[in-house]
């Protein structure tokens, strides 16, 4: 009898659209029952070996938005540049399914799911009840000021092939 371990923080954000924090050997075979296409992965530091295996023996692709340095701390925001990047790759459906990752699941994928949330039309109020959901607490008011700041003109919607739940 094998489990299904979810990842830490683990959530579905939309069909086909997850989130959580890294992802441990324990984790693989829950994940496989995802049939990933695609991991956006948000941390600085290096995808543990045996993560990057697993990937490969899934065929799944592992995509790093530019500007992720390993000499900026995990605790600085995340630039403008690199939520950009996030949300265009979670915008196009030929990446599904898709998972979005980072150390725990709270901060950076809190706050590319909290600029979704409000492309999304989503209120203030309930993107950050869903961020404190999964942040607890380890809330950073910096995140929820970008997420509050964060201009949604600057995406670029697509107007034929997107997701269904834009």
């Amino acid at each position: 009898m094998s489990y299904f371990v979810p990842p830490c923080n683990y959530g579905m954000v939309e069909y086909d659209l997850s989130r959580s924090g890294h992802c441990h050997q324990l984790n693989f075979p829950f994940l496989e029952r995802l049939n990933l296409k695609t991991v956006i992965y948000l941390s600085h530091d290096e995808p543990s070996q045996p993560f990057l295996n697993f990937l490969e023996d899934q065929g799944i692709a592992l995509i790093r938005p530019l500007g992720l340095d390993a000499d900026i701390p995990e605790t600085s925001p995340m630039s403008e540049a690199e939520v950009l990047f996030a949300l265009q790759v979670i915008l196009s459906p030929q990446y599904y399914p898709l998972h979005v990752m980072c150390n725990f699941g709270r901060h950076r994928t809190g706050t590319i799911v909290g600029c979704l949330r409000k492309l999304q039309r989503w209120s203030l109020t309930a993107i950050f009840e869903e961020y404190r959901r999964y942040a607890g607490t380890k809330v950073r008011m910096l995140n929820e000021q970008f997420i509050e700041l964060f201009d949604t003109d600057l995406i670029r919607i697509p107007s034929v092939d997107r997701p269904a739940w834009l």
